[in-house]
């Protein structure tokens, strides 16, 4: 059973598409990991921040077309996906305002790096810089470091881990905007009503990072989270397919099942999409074997009632299958830096 001071997560099924509940779920769900000192960096905009203290529902509403359009062209990549929600938030929201997106640094013809976005809040005119990442990573009871080490927590596919991802972050993406050649252009870019009574930037422009996310622990043993882990971030469990009779044995018979298609692996889909367990199971597990692993959510309606007797699992679950050699690779830890 998962235990876990995070958020819950809830179907949203009122809303009207899937790029709304995403974009509710994505205001509702805390970062996965806060960066050490000394990056003077904050983490993601809060509801208050926002203007969104009030509930989200009749805002939402109102952006009805715009998340529309956005399901009718959706980008292939869950982060572009992501990237898409947040400049319809920041541009949207009743206190911010979105100055930039993917604004490219350069430097003689070299292209030093990229910032995601920069925005603005009502109450303060200085612009913020805010990188954003969506990460699904999935613990390894065994692997490089110790338990709690950040590169045991690596992204379904291997080929990215929570150390690399965090390092990248420290050394490279946030300290580019506060180089001279960045503050440069920022400052060039910028109209000057975006850079308040003051110009150049003279130190105004603060780092955000926002990076949204689930820590799957894994279902056969116990394991801590993460050096950094946030306390409340959201959790869910993976498994190898060879495990998923034992698994579900531990649950009521009115076990239902969802898939979660790319790049859709943000809100819970309504309960319309599940169907039961092992039904799902029989379209899920060929796409294990032929693509890797894929991400379900799991719905035990006997749970949310409380009327089961043997289910050690919460009513909504998020789970991971993954194949029963995975993973195939690790990625090495990131180089030490002074």
């Amino acid at each position: 059973m998962i235990v876990s001071n995070a958020p819950s997560e809830h179907y949203s099924a009122h809303l009207s598409s899937q790029a709304a509940r995403d974009l509710a779920w994505l205001i509702a769900t805390p970062d996965v990991v806060e960066l050490p000192p000394p990056i003077p960096c904050g983490g993601k905009p809060t509801q208050q921040e926002l203007g969104l203290t009030d509930s989200i529902d009749a805002w939402l509403a109102q952006l009805t077309p715009k998340l529309n359009a956005l399901d009718g062209r959706l980008a292939t990549r869950m982060g572009h996906y992501h990237e898409q929600l947040w400049h319809l938030l920041l541009d949207n929201a009743p206190t911010t305002r979105l100055l930039a997106k993917n604004l490219r640094i350069t430097q003689r013809r070299n292209t030093l790096g990229e910032l995601d976005m920069l925005y603005r809040t009502r109450d303060n005119t200085a612009p913020v810089h805010l990188e954003v990442a969506i990460k699904f990573y999935l613990g390894l009871p065994e692997g490089p470091g110790d338990a709690t080490s950040q590169s045991r927590w690596i992204g379904p596919g291997g080929l990215d881990s929570l150390a690399l991802k965090c390092s990248h972050l420290r050394h490279h993406q946030l300290p580019i905007s506060s180089t001279a050649v960045a503050q440069a252009l920022i400052t060039q870019w910028l109209a000057p009503r975006d850079l308040g009574p003051t110009a150049p930037l003279n130190g105004q422009l603060t780092q955000r990072l926002a990076m949204p996310g689930v820590l799957f622990y894994p279902w056969h043993t116990a394991m801590p989270p993460p050096i950094g882990a946030t306390a409340n971030h959201r959790r869910g469990r993976w498994c190898y397919i060879k495990d998923w009779p034992a698994l579900a044995a531990q649950t009521s018979e009115s076990l239902h099942m969802a898939w979660l298609e790319k790049p859709h692996w943000l809100a819970p889909p309504p309960k319309a999409a599940f169907q039961p367990a092992n039904e799902e199971m029989a379209i899920v597990k060929p796409l294990i074997e032929r693509y890797g692993p894929q991400q379900v959510m799991l719905y035990d309606p006997e749970a949310e009632t409380g009327t089961a007797t043997a289910t050690k699992m919460q009513p909504l679950e998020r789970l991971i299958l993954v194949p029963n050699d995975w993973p195939r690779q690790v990625p090495l830890p990131p180089r030490p830096r002074d």
